[in-house]
């Protein structure tokens, strides 16, 4: 079985992190969504309410499961067998960001790097800039699943209260 890990922190998870993670199980025998689950970040969501996101998000793709891991990614990787990440590109900057990660990644173990562009639609999509527009009373619908949007309204409203 060729097993691929798309890690992240996914706070929320966005229609562009679904748009990769669709087209690796479309590559792969098995993906596992791997949510970072490391509580020194400062997180709206969760690791828990993440992971059920992302759970309820992914239930229409039979080969996807989704699962918290804390520390190193390559050490989830050897963990679980997997032999890929997988990591969507929107740009250069993602590029430049995730390329070095990619080398360090592959000196410390046989787990290869798999980019994939993102589609051109999500390609101003990220969690920190809809939890900053949602944030500030924006429309994010049509950016994330509309369960997650609900939540994040949400969440927010409670933070204002």
């Amino acid at each position: 079985m060729r097993r691929a890990v798309c890690p992240g922190s996914f706070d929320p998870v966005t229609n562009g992190h679904l748009d990769i993670v669709g087209r690796a199980a479309k590559l792969f025998d098995e993906v596992v969504v791997a949510v970072g689950v490391n509580m020194s970040k400062n997180r709206l969501f969760t690791p828990d309410e993440r992971i059920a996101m992302l759970r309820e998000a992914t239930s229409g793709i039979a080969n996807v499961r989704v699962s918290g891991f804390d520390g190193l990614i390559v050490d989830f990787c050897r963990e679980i067998e997997a032999v890929a990440i997988v990591k969507g590109l929107r740009g250069a900057g993602d590029y430049e960001y995730e390329l070095p990660m990619a080398q360090m990644n592959s000196h410390l173990t046989a787990v290869e790097t798999v980019f994939l562009p993102g589609a051109v639609g999500n390609a101003f999509v990220s969690s920190s800039l809809i939890r900053e527009v949602a944030a500030l009373g924006g429309d994010v619908r049509g950016l994330v699943p509309e369960p997650v949007r609900e939540q994040l309204v949400s969440r927010l409203a409670e933070r204002r209260a």
